[in-house]
Formats: C-alpha cells, structure tokens, sequence
C-alpha cells in the first residue's frame, strides 16, 4: 500500500520543512509514502469561501485514482490515540487498498464534492492547528504508527 498526503498550498517555514522531510525519509523504511501539494490558488480574494473550496476541491479530486480510499484530515472526524491509529492502518493495509489518500484541505476545509467522494474523516485535535503543523503532526503519526506495528521503541506504553 502507498500512502499519500495531499496539501493545499506550500510550506513557507523551512523549519517545520525539515521536520517533515525528516519524518519522511523514515516513513520510506515501513511504507512508500508520497507528500504532493497542490499550489495555493491565485486571486483568492475575488472568491469566496466556497468558491475557494470548489476550485481547491477540483484540483484535489484530480490528483486522486479510481481505485483510491480518500480520508480527510477534518476537525469533525473521529479521533484515535496512536495505538488506534495504528490499528486502522494495519486494517487498510489488511483490506489490499492500492493507495490510501490523507488530504488536508485549504483555510475553509473542503467542498461538498470532496466530502461525498471521501471514505472516511480523521481528526487530529478539536484544537485547530494550522495547515503546515498539521502536515508535521500526520506525517509523525503515521512514522509512530508502523513504529507501534513494528513493536520498535519510539512509542512508549
């Protein structure tokens, strides 16, 4: 299984860029994974917020496969504690999806296009972060989840 991040919009804190390339290069060790971000879009000051979420919601529609399962990084989905996580990947893994496809959305979240396509909603925090953190905190998890599935000591118990 090849898991995917989709991202509206790049990463201006070099920082926070390491970081994520960092978790990266240790997540290829369990699993391919991609990160792909989708340019901010121009001129957002003449759309509004569902304008905005439209045109987001197209190109993030356009990077996805017939065959791939889309879960949205969303503050109404259901949260899970590391364990959990780990747990609901090893059964995407189990389940012989081709690509599992985590997409965090533009400053408004998602379009009702993007929402009716979605297999599923996952909720980091009922805090709000912002869209470059979110991209650390995922990309962490996911490298914390196959360390669990693996039995390795990152994660303590």
């Amino acid at each position: 299984m090849t898991i995917k991040l989709i991202a509206i919009g790049k990463t201006d804190n070099t920082s926070l860029q390491h970081l994520i390339s960092d978790y990266e290069k240790r997540l290829g060790h369990y699993i391919k994974f991609e990160l792909e971000i989708i340019p901010d879009i121009k001129n957002v000051k003449n759309l509004s917020e569902v304008q905005q979420k439209e045109k987001e919601g197209e190109l993030i529609l356009k990077k996805l496969n017939n065959t791939d399962v889309l879960v949205l990084l969303d503050e109404n989905g259901k949260q899970y504690d590391s364990v959990s996580f780990s747990n609901y990947l090893q059964k995407k893994m189990n389940s012989g999806i081709k690509q599992l496809v985590l997409t965090i959305g533009g400053p408004y979240g998602f379009s009702d296009t993007v929402y009716a396509k979605a297999q599923g909603k996952i909720s980091l925090s009922k805090m709000t972060f912002s869209h470059q953190m979110v991209r650390l905190f995922i990309v962490e998890q996911l490298y914390r989840a196959f360390t669990i599935l693996k039995n390795e000591p990152y994660h303590h118990r």
